[in-house]
């Protein structure tokens, strides 16, 4: 399997290179939230995406009839579609789409129900529903595009992504499909959506110091900060990119699962289930923990979370190796993307393997004991490497982590 395309809009920017080149520069997209008055609100503050126009992307009277999670990720399908060169119409049955997503149309269902309750259910708009489900956003790539392959939603809360990636791979193995669009997609940034996380305390609240606020394994770290995104792959056979004289970025060489079975919101306290999906990956990959030359970390920015993770890094990848490999958390710069997550860090594992640039983790400044690993703080950093791995972790106790290699020749 082969990754021929990539699309994205993110906090950092409407598509890979803004975001990728905002992202080594350890810039973040943090600020004060504009989509709707949060200024009463525990938390203020998110990471927005930037003078979005989804009719660049979409004709307008369809862009309409979408929430704001699949007008994103259709942005981002056509970007990776364009990137790809892949002639969709001439082989659509054997190209799919796998999309997930953590939550789905949470702005349609806010809006539908302030319908409902202030004006009657006969002023409900008729598109509601199609716009909340959250396997719309597959849907809608599909339609839009035209594929008539495999198609799969999933809903995983903050692995959601990774396990479209895997999914999308797994269909090509079985031979369903030539080529799927993978990726995930998020806009959680909602009246609902604030309020709910920030009710739970799992928001930062540093209200003062949005860019400071998400601080992955930092001693100073007290919750996530919302972001939002899309994100696509187009993943395809070798030989069938190489038939068609695609340009290819990385090769996805493994994928695993595992579930903690433990806590609906709280990592595994022994790391071992975590780890698990790791050991997995490896073995998909065919390939030990020394081979790993970067690791692209969930780390959210959360106390239990980042200290979780650490711990979990060094039971699968040896202590020796957990040390000696740099790791960075990308979410001091994005936020957490929740469902779209997976597939924004995948991009960025894609592109740290392809052009030998680690992506730092901003807003490091006090070390904590129980994150004690190289965390590539605050600056960029030049090293070639031939294989990275990305962790997302959900609410829930579901896990999944992906690895990508750099192949000879590749773009």
């Amino acid at each position: 399997m082969v990754v021929t395309g990539l699309g994205m809009v993110t906090p950092l920017g409407n598509d890979v290179e803004t975001t990728w080149s905002s992202l080594v520069a350890g810039e973040s997209g943090a600020a004060k939230i504009e989509q709707f008055d949060a200024s009463e609100y525990p938390v203020n503050f998110a990471c927005e995406l930037k003078d979005f126009d989804p009719t660049a992307w979409i004709e307008r009277k369809q862009a309409r009839r979408m929430d704001r999670f699949a007008q994103m990720v259709l942005a981002a399908a056509r970007q990776a579609e364009a990137d790809s060169g892949i002639a969709i119409e001439q082989e659509a049955d054997r190209i799919g789409a796998s999309i997930a997503t953590g939550i789905g149309g949470l702005g349609a269902f806010q809006d539908c129900y302030q319908t409902l309750i202030d004006r009657g259910a006969d002023r409900v708009n008729p598109f509601s529903i199609t716009a909340i489900i959250p396997n719309m956003g597959a849907g809608w790539v599909s339609m839009e595009l035209g594929t008539r392959g495999p198609l799969s939603s999933q809903c995983t809360a903050c692995a959601a992504s990774n396990m479209a990636i895997g999914e999308g791979a797994d269909a090509i193995r079985l031979g369903r499909a030539d080529a799927m669009f993978c990726g995930g997609t998020e806009a959680g940034i909602t009246r609902v959506g604030i309020a709910g996380f920030g009710a739970m305390r799992a928001l930062s609240r540093r209200n003062d110091d949005p860019q400071g606020a998400s601080r992955p394994f930092d001693a100073g770290r007290d919750g996530f900060v919302m972001g939002e995104a899309g994100a696509v792959v187009v993943l395809e056979e070798l030989e069938h990119a190489r038939e068609r004289g695609a340009t290819i970025y990385a090769e996805l060489m493994g994928y695993g699962v595992s579930s903690d079975a433990n806590h609906i919101t709280e990592p595994d306290p022994t790391g071992e289930n975590p780890a698990r999906a790791m050991n997995m990956a490896l073995r998909d990959a065919g390939i030990d923990a020394n081979e790993i030359g970067y690791v692209n970390a969930h780390g959210t920015s959360t106390p239990l979370g980042d200290a979780s993770e650490t711990r979990v890094l060094k039971l699968a990848l040896g202590e020796e190796n957990a040390r000696r490999i740099p790791v960075s958390s990308t979410k001091g710069a994005t936020g957490h993307c929740l469902g779209a997550a997976g597939a924004v860090e995948a991009i960025f594992t894609i592109l740290a393997t392809n052009r030998g640039v680690l992506p730092p983790t901003i807003n490091y400044e006090i070390e904590d004991p129980t994150c004690d690993l190289d965390y590539i703080p605050n600056e960029a950093r030049q090293v070639e490497i031939a294989v990275g791995l990305s962790n997302s972790f959900g609410f829930g106790g579901h896990n999944a982590c992906v690895v990508f290699r750099k192949l000879d020749g590749a773009k």
